[in-house]
């Protein structure tokens, strides 16, 4: 394919940067051949030309399409090169939060520096069983794979894992380990998993440091083989180790730290054991404290310091070991605090009793003096005599730090040795899987001998992963008959023979350290002599003679030649050594003993070692010539040996590789640095993976899985049937270079860009197709638009139009009714304003005479009556004075009482505050109101008084007035009179003047008195309206006060309510945890009990029966569920009657005692449940009491319908206990009378049957008579109910408070006196009338009795009488009652003709039933008599056979026996007997050899159950309390027995569950207690157990109902876990919406669906046939609900659990799928009828993932809605689907990163488990509510194929 149909315009490739490493941009003009520029637009908005190389001419790296971004799989990506690999890790790790991913054979880890849930059980058991390409990348997965191909192939595998220091090395290969330990379990009673797991801590502890990259950094390599047995289960383990960095013991750099151990034994020092070791903060010594950094943020050294103890402990290590290792370990620090001072420049000296070598020396058991003289001197020995020589202070520091490390190194190899003894097995190993964790390439600004080798290992591992990875390529080829080529690959041979060939680096590093003066400048220059410029890989620095650099296959690394010789040498002073062998601390001389087998390349020796495939045997004793020549050995030397044999068990295991990266050197968690990440891409073989994969066909498709992706591009006549000649045909028009695929056998390969350039053209195609799609519907949506704007606009202009017209002609109108109402209104306002001036001028004018009329008026009054003024002006202001006193002073009194009623008001409404004062007060405060209110009304009457008064005083004024005038007129008269009188007049004028002076006075009085009146009225209506207001206040207080009560006591129903409701569900809760505690004790205990009894039996047969094969079970299962699986060899021997070494009654007394346990815990638990029962009844009804006072009224008639039903009830008791008199007599007629009486042929016993027969029959008539007349008895009662009547005290109350004014309450008062006095009318009619019916009724009562004792003489005479007669005379009683009856109905009903017509016609149906059945008894009779005759014939025969055959003699030796006729079916009690000894075949034949799918998928359902039960009643009948107990006993053990043999059958153990239900509800039903018997017939309560209370027992059957509960739920996991994934989630239900990606070279499952492919379908139909087969058990309803309810809930979570670790489902199409299958599982539900069993609703979190998947995911709205809707998944699961959301094509976005951060911030308050999966072992807490069967015993018949012949029905 040419460069330029790529290189096209938008087209986006990736540029190198020297900050990012590679930034992506894009093409902004399409590329031609020959162009040097590339014009391109980088994504921060920056537009870039990029200029070609032009020797290379090489284009930029093409970019993959988005939808191939974050792959699980980096060969899944179409363009392989490192730029693609980089971004998808890094959109992987941020975006996605995955810090796993697979490269092809390799999972590539990214250390997130972050504490991720994913290493749960949980998440192992979903790893489990599944294949490596169908889930999410995981190290469970690689750890599955490595676990399922060595129980496949039976070839041992190992899985290696590298990194630098800070990947992650550690915890991955922990996180192996821990996977094989729970998936395998372990074979033996050892945990040795767990002993495995323990190493952990301990190596941590003493291998373990922190560096400047990492807390808990590996200072060593391991390499730990974990052996299994033929079944695959851990028997040992065996570890390795490699280079234990010695230095760090004396050293360590800036900011590290040294081995953990000695900061945990610093941290502990305080402890009392270890005070001894005089120890203290790690700051006091000198190998503590150099790095500066003695704590780690986050760990606890006194904490881990127990663990490792305890993990010591757990080994196998004792106490006095584990205290040896740590005085060592302490007396290594003591030793690094000898300080030694200078005597001259060739000796030193330690002061004399130096503290800190007298610590070691008591420490260690050595002597002070010969340690102390070693420290400073050296023994020289030549070859005829033995200098000691002084050395030098440096040269006994060094000697000093030497002496430290080989300690520390003794060490270490003997705690080793001490693990693999510990982890060793006795047991055959069968096959192991090894785990390397092994540093990965280092290089740092100084490399020395460590680096060296480290790099040196590396090396050698790359060459054999190339190897490994090239030969995969190769066989993938060959198996798909691929013509290939030498694919040209990177060989660091060259490298490594550098360094290991003859006269390679480390020859010549062992060869200068035999010399006697080498040192390192000297192996230096012979490095450069040897190798420089004859070896391209190897250099010289340039400024340096004491380096060297190697080309190593990551990077080029210089390594500082110093310490080099020192290192390889490892030298320790022999003296020193031999003064620590002398020691009397016995396990110090064990650390220096010689080795005889390579434990590790730190030791002193490295023997052979045993093949790998195998456990290391014991160690050969080679020659002591041998050990010496051994122990010569350099570091160096040793370390290429045991790499070798590494390298050889590693080529003869198949390796799995995990390379680990460190995303930052900072330890931040989620952040990518990609210039680190490049670097160790770069080194660990990652991006070689990628090129060799890229030389080949990268991309791989199955030719249906291509088929399924790129129909697109096809045409109709393209596609054939056969799929392969369609893909080659396609393939050969879409891409015309034929060298760029090929076609295998069953895929398609392609090489690199291929799939890219394929998934273009087909989102091309999608898009061409889209956007015509899009164009045609916006045309028609666009043309909807206009034609509804059209027709919109139209109807807007007509009715626009209209109303312009309307405005029109509305505005004509108004003008011209503008005209004539300004016509109208003109003349109006004339002529008002004359009226106004006419009527003015009038009324002035009358005004004017009225005011001069009133002036002479005046004058003459003023002349003529001023001395009658004066007399009654006098007379009146003496009493207006008195008045006025008397009013002040009542004044001053009402003034002062308002004071004091104003602080009592006061005191008042401070108490009306109070809700209970005011309603004891509010009545008072009316009354006085009212009395207020009477006061008013007085005042208002002493008022209008006083206003009379003023108008009495106005008419004497008046009539003074005009006798003033008459006297006026008559001085008028006498005015010549007056003329004489001269004098007199002078007088006159003089009394005048004082008369006005009077008059004036007077006016002002009365203005005084009329102003002090209307004070007084203004101030009295001042005070009413105040009191009005204060009482309307009142009554809003009133008002506010009611609603407030109303509304607290509406608060308080509520609160209390939801407080009930939520009390209640955490009742319910409680209850459940506990039963499921309980359930699960009872699981754990029958899982015992059954491993107690399969070990015992294995003891038993170890000897005869060989061990049974095993093959791995399903991989949800745990070893211990597998351990119960048992050949048919063993089975077949539980039945041997041979093994008799323990009977069953020797272990009923345990399993009881434990049961009884039990029983009582769960006693306590239901007594707690009482508790709390009876708590919320109290709760209830405290709530409801205001209900109950209603229901507390007694009815009236309630006492006598009760003594009635007494009566009858008495009377049907004395009718059965006549009848069992009646029986009894039979039976003893039968069984004590003399042969000759009662054999059946005598006339006696003939007479007897005949007359009981009809007793009998005259009692069943009496009884249908009681019936009758029971009948009509209700019918009279329900016609006599009493009327309901207003007597309501509730209404009452609530009238009253509705009444607010003192009128409403006046009323209410009246109203309620009248309806009292009705009431009470109407209680004392209804009283007469109930007691005359009361009367009437008693007697009734008293003549039912007479006819009763009447019926029972005429039963005695009758007995007496022959049964013609007996009948004819019974019958002539009947019509003298009925005459009787007939005569008192029709006086009693002469009146109502209707009531007797109704009665006659009752009494004519009456005597046509007593017709109808004495026909039917006649023809009994007749039929009975006929029966009779033929037996009677049949024993007459017998009797004449039998005594012919029988001689004299034996007739008076053997009593004649009663010949036994067949009885009736109501003759059988329901039970059934056997004898003691057949117990056990009775259980054998019914339990133990009883197969469902035979004979008992025609039996009754529940059977065994009641012939079990039946069995039991005949020993209760008995009496027999050894022979219930043995019986139940054995019924027990013998259904554990077919439950352990058949326990994976879901037949059997559903057959055997409803049965056991069955077997404990009828011993429920049957036991006599009330609350069973509820639904019981009075045959069944006949049938209830006597004489044993089998409540224990019941306790016990419901224990083996729970455990079988459980079993039949892990059966049906069993069956549907490998359904539900492909069914649920592969499987395409809905054809064609699902597209296939590329999947890399991990395929998946494929979701086309093939034969062995489960589909939903599968699932449907399994659960069909589950409930069919339950169904036809007889399981019970509510039973098979809670199986539903539990199947549903394992498919929702493992189904939930896949979707939550697999990437490629977590997309829009997927949710579809998904939300189909579960609607499909849900019209299952309907069909069944099972909706409301609560299975639907363990589905909610499923359906809410579906939900999830297929919602927008953009805004704020939709984070809102996200939170709301998934109120089922916890907050982990949400955002864990939104990070895993893939689009399938380019049209979907993906989920963005501050979208994700917008949903946990919403989630952070939700209050829910951090667990991610949920818990798919998780079962419900079963129940198991009582059925009741309707089915008699007496009716059961046993048939003959349960062989149980030897029990006979009773």
């Amino acid at each position: 394919m040419a460069a330029s149909e790529l290189y096209t315009k938008f087209a986006r490739v990736w540029i190198p940067d020297p900050e990012e490493v590679w930034k992506s941009a894009e093409l902004l003009k399409d590329y031609k051949p020959g162009d040097k520029v590339l014009l391109l637009h980088l994504e921060e908005g920056k537009d870039l030309e990029y200029h070609l190389d032009p020797k290379t001419k090489e284009l930029p790296h093409l970019r993959n399409p988005d939808i191939l971004v974050g792959e699980n799989d980096l060969t899944a990506l179409s363009y392989l090169h490192e730029p693609a690999v980089l971004h998808n890790l890094r959109v992987r790790f941020i975006d996605s939060k995955l810090i796993y991913t697979y490269c092809g054979i390799v999972l590539v880890a990214i250390n997130p520096y972050e504490q991720l849930p994913i290493y749960g059980e949980d998440i192992i058991n979903a790893y489990s069983g599944q294949n490596m390409g169908d889930m999410d990348p995981h190290i469970f997965a690689v750890a599955e794979e490595a676990y399922k191909q060595m129980a496949r192939d039976e070839r041992n595998q190992s899985i290696i894992v590298s990194g630098e220091s800070g990947a992650g090395k550690t915890v991955s290969a922990k996180y192996a380990m821990r996977y094989f330990a729970t998936v395998s379990g372990s074979a033996s009673e050892a945990n040795v998993e767990e002993k495995v797991l323990a190493s952990n801590p301990i190596m941590e502890s003493i291998g373990n440091a922190k560096t400047t990259r990492n807390d808990n950094s590996s200072r060593f390599g391991k390499y730990i083989e974990i052996g299994f047995d033929k079944r695959y289960r851990i028997i040992g383990a065996n570890m390795r180790t490699y280079l234990l960095e010695k230095s760090r013991v004396v050293f360590q750099a800036e900011e590290e730290r040294n081995y953990h151990i000695f900061y945990q034994l610093c941290a502990s020092a305080k402890l009392p054991e270890f005070k001894m070791l005089r120890l203290g903060n790690a700051d006091n010594f000198n190998y503590t404290k150099q790095g500066g950094s003695p704590v780690i943020e986050g760990v606890d050294d006194a904490k881990e310091m127990a663990h490792t103890r305890q993990a010591c402990t757990l080994l196998g290590i004792s106490e006095s070991h584990q205290m040896g290792i740590f005085r060592i370990l302490a007396g290594i620090l003591h030793l690094g605090n000898v300080g030694f001072t200078s005597r001259d420049a060739d000796s030193c000296t330690i002061p004399p009793k130096h503290e800190p070598l007298c610590i070691f020396c008591e420490l260690m058991g050595v002597d002070y003096e010969e340690m102390c003289h070693w420290l400073c001197h050296r023994k020289l020995a030549t070859a005829t005599e033995t200098y000691i020589k002084p050395i030098s202070k440096l040269q006994a520091t060094n000697a000093r730090d030497a002496l430290a490390k080989h300690i520390y190194a003794k060490l270490f190899n003997w705690i080793v040795d001490n693990v693999n003894q510990a982890l060793h097995s006795a047991v055959k190993q069968h096959s192991f899987i090894g785990v390397l964790d092994i540093y990965g390439f280092e290089t740092f600004e100084i490399n020395s001998f460590e680096q060296f080798c480290i790099n040196y290992a590396n090396e050698k591992l790359q060459q054999q992963f190339n190897m490994h990875v090239f030969k995969l390529e190769q066989e993938e080829y060959m198996k798909e008959q691929i013509p290939w080529t030498l694919i040209d690959f990177y060989d660091n041979q060259p490298c490594i023979n550098l360094i290991e060939s003859k006269l390679g680096i480390l020859d010549l590093l062992d060869e200068e350290c035999k010399m006697p003066k080498g040192t390192d400048d000297t192996w230096a220059q012979k490095l450069y002599n040897t190798h420089l410029n004859k070896c391209a890989l190897f250099e010289k620095p340039r400024l340096s003679n004491k380096a060297f650099i190697i080309q190593h296959f990551a990077d080029k690394v210089e390594y500082q030649c110093e310490g080099f010789l020192e290192k390889n040498k490892d030298t320790v002073f022999e003296e020193q050594i031999k003064v620590l062998k002398s020691s009397k601390f016995k396990m110090l001389p064990e650390l220096f003993q010689d080795d005889e087998k390579a434990i590790s390349p730190t030791s002193a020796t490295s023997s052979g070692r045993t093949p790998l495939t195998r456990t290391p045997a014991k160690p050969t004793k080679g020659r002591p010539g041998q050990m010496a020549k051994e122990h010569k050995k350099t570091v160096g030397h040793q370390f290429r040996n045991s790499l070798h044999l590494l390298m050889e068990t590693l080529n003869a295991t198949t390796p799995h590789y995990v390379r680990c990266i460190k995303p930052n050197d900072f330890k931040f968690p989620f952040t990518f640095d990609e210039k680190r990440a490049v670097q160790q891409l770069r080194a660990c073989g990652v991006l070689e993976t990628i090129r060799i994969s890229a030389a080949g066909f990268p991309s791989r498709w199955t030719y249906q899985e291509f088929f399924s992706r790129y129909r697109v591009l096809m045409k109709q006549k393209d596609v054939l049937s056969d799929r392969k000649q369609t893909c080659k045909n396609v393939l050969e028009k879409l891409i015309l270079d034929k060298d760029k695929y090929q076609f295998g056998k069953t895929k398609i390969f392609f090489r690199a860009g291929q799939v890219a350039y394929l998934e273009k053209l087909r989102a091309d195609k999608l898009r061409a197709a889209c956007i015509r799609i899009q164009k045609t519907i916006r045309g028609w949506l666009l043309r909807k638009k206009y034609l509804r704007m059209r027709k919109a606009a139209i109807t807007m202009q007509r009715y626009v139009r209209g109303y312009q017209a309307r405005c029109y002609a509305k505005f004509l109108r108004r003008t011209k009714a503008a005209t004539i109402i300004q016509k109208y209104w003109r003349m109006y306002v004339v002529r008002r304003r004359y009226k106004i001036r006419r009527a003015a001028t009038i009324v002035l004018q009358s005004y004017l005479r009225g005011f001069l009329a009133r002036n002479r008026y005046r004058k003459i009054l003023r002349e003529h009556k001023a001395v009658i003024i004066q007399k009654r002006v006098r007379g009146w202001l003496a009493r207006t004075h008195y008045k006025r006193s008397m009013h002040a002073i009542i004044y001053l009194q009402c003034c002062f009482r308002r004071m004091m009623a104003k602080r009592e008001l006061k005191k008042l409404k401070i108490e009306a505050r109070s809700v209970e004062r005011y309603k004891k007060l509010h009545i008072g405060m009316e009354n006085k109101i009212m009395q207020l209110q009477r006061k008013v009304d007085e005042q208002n009457k002493d008022y209008k008084c006083l206003v009379e008064k003023l108008t009495n005083l106005e008419g004497i004024y008046n009539s003074e007035t005009e006798k003033l005038r008459s006297d006026l007129e008559r001085l008028q008269l006498s005015e010549e009179e007056a003329k004489v009188a001269t004098g007199r007049v002078l007088s006159l004028q003089e009394e005048i003047a004082k008369l006005r002076k009077d008059l004036e006075q007077t006016r002002s009085e009365k203005k005084c008195i009329e102003e002090h009146a209307d004070r007084y009225k203004q101030e009295t209506e001042q005070l009413v309206s105040n009191l009005k207001e204060e009482n309307t206040l009142l009554k809003q207080e009133k008002e506010a006060l009611n609603h407030r009560i109303v509304q607290q006591a509406k608060e308080m129903t509520e609160t209390m309510e939801k407080k009930l409701v939520e009390e209640t569900k955490q009742l319910e809760l409680d209850l459940n945890d506990e039963r499921l505690r309980y359930q699960n004790l009872l699981n754990e205990f029958s899982r015992l009990e059954e491993r107690y009894d399969d070990l015992k039996e294995e003891m038993t047969l170890m000897v005869h029966v060989p061990k049974p094969g095993h093959k791995r079970t399903d991989s949800t299962h745990s070893s211990n569920e597998s351990e119960y699986i048992f050949s048919s060899e063993i089975a077949e021997m539980e039945d041997i009657p041979s093994r008799t070494e323990e009977p069953s009654e020797k272990k009923v007394p345990l399993d009881m005692s434990l049961f009884l346990k039990l029983q009582k815990r769960v006693t306590e638990l239901e007594q707690e449940k009482q508790v709390m029962q009876d708590e919320l009844d109290r709760k209830e009804e405290q709530v409801l009491r205001s209900k109950a006072k209603e229901e507390e009224r007694p009815q009236i008639r309630g006492a006598e319908l009760e003594y009635e039903s007494l009566k009858r009830q008495e009377l049907e008791s004395e009718n059965k206990k006549l009848k069992n008199e009646l029986n009894e007599l039979r039976k003893a007629l039968s069984e004590k009378s003399a042969p000759e009486v009662t054999a059946p042929g005598a006339p006696a016993y003939r007479v007897l049957m005949e007359q009981l027969t009809s007793v009998s029959e005259e009692l069943d008539v009496r009884k249908e008579e009681v019936l009758i007349l029971r009948s009509q008895l209700v019918s009279q009662k329900e016609a006599i109910q009493p009327k309901n009547t207003m007597t309501d005290s509730t209404i009452l109350l609530e009238d009253v408070q509705k009444m607010k004014d003192k009128g409403e309450i006046a009323q209410a008062y009246i109203g309620l006196k009248e309806t009292n006095r009705l009431l009470e009318s109407q209680l004392q009619s209804q009283k007469r009338s109930h007691e005359n019916e009361a009367e009437a009724l008693r007697g009734e009562i008293q003549s039912l009795k007479e006819e009763n004792n009447r019926q029972q003489q005429l039963l005695a005479q009758n007995l007496q009488l022959p049964p013609e007669a007996r009948i004819e005379a019974s019958l002539q009683h009947e019509i003298t009652r009925l005459t009787n009856e007939n005569l008192y109905f029709e006086e009693l009903y002469a009146d109502d003709p209707k009531k007797y017509q109704s009665y006659r016609i009752s009494l004519y149906k009456r005597m046509i039933d007593l017709m109808e059945q004495l026909e039917k008894q006649d023809k009994t009779v007749r039929k009975l008599k006929k029966q009779l005759k033929v037996f009677a014939k049949k024993i007459g025969e017998l009797e004449v056979g039998q005594m012919e055959n029988i001689s004299p003699g034996q007739i008076i030796d053997e009593p004649i026996r009663p010949v036994n006729i067949p009885r009736k079916e109501k003759d059988f009690q329901g039970m059934l007997e056997y004898k003691k000894e057949d117990e056990q075949k009775l259980v054998k034949n019914l339990i133990l050899e009883l197969k469902p799918r035979g004979v008992a998928v025609n039996l009754i359902p529940g059977l065994p159950a009641y012939i079990l039960f039946m069995c039991v009643r005949h020993a209760d009948y008995l009496n027999d309390d050894q022979k219930v107990r043995s019986l139940l006993t054995s019924t027990i053990n013998s259904i554990k027995k077919v439950l352990k043999k058949r326990g994976d059958d879901f037949e059997t153990v559903s057959f055997w569950l409803s049965n056991t239900c069955r077997f404990l509800h009828c011993l429920k039903q049957y036991s006599g207690e009330e609350g069973f018997m509820k639904h019981n017939t009075s045959r069944q309560n006949e049938h209830c157990l006597t004489n044993f209370d089998l409540a224990e027992y019941r306790q016990v059957l419901s224990d083996l109902a729970i455990q079988i509960y459980q079993q039949l739920v892990r059966v049906l996991e069993n069956i549907l876990q490998p359904m539900i994934v492909s069914g649920m989630l592969e499987h395409e239900t809905i054809q064609g919406v699902s597209g296939v990606k590329p999947t890399g070279l991990r395929k998946r499952t494929s979701s086309i669906a093939d034969e062995g492919t489960y589909t939903l379908d599968s699932i449907l139909r399994q659960l069909n046939s589950f409930h069919s087969v339950m169904c036809q058990h007889g399981m019970d309803p509510e039973l098979i609900k809670q199986v539903v309810k539990q199947m549903f809930y394992i498919i929702g979570a493992i189904t939930l659990n896949n979707l939550l670790l697999r990437k490629d489902m977590c997309s829009w199409s997927k949710g579809m799928q998904i939300r189909y299958n579960v609607s499909q599982l849900e019209e299952w539900l309907r069909d069944k009828n099972l909706m409301n069993s609560g299975a639907k609703e363990t589905l909610e979190p499923l359906i809410q993932a579906a939900q999830l998947l297929q919602v927008k995911k953009k805004t704020d709205d939709d984070a809102e809605a996200i939170c709301s809707m998934c109120n089922a998944l916890t907050t982990a699961q949400i955002v864990k689907v939104l990070n895993l959301y893939t689009p399938v094509n380019e049209f979907e976005e993906r989920v963005s990163v501050s979208f994700i951060r917008t949903i946990q911030m919403r989630l952070r308050d939700r209050k829910d488990s951090p667990q991610l999966l949920m818990d798919a072992k998780h079962i419900f807490p079963v129940t198991f509510p009582f059925n009741p069967s309707s089915l008699a015993l007496e009716t059961i018949q046993i048939p003959a194929s349960l062989g149980l012949g030897f029990i006979s029905r009773v």
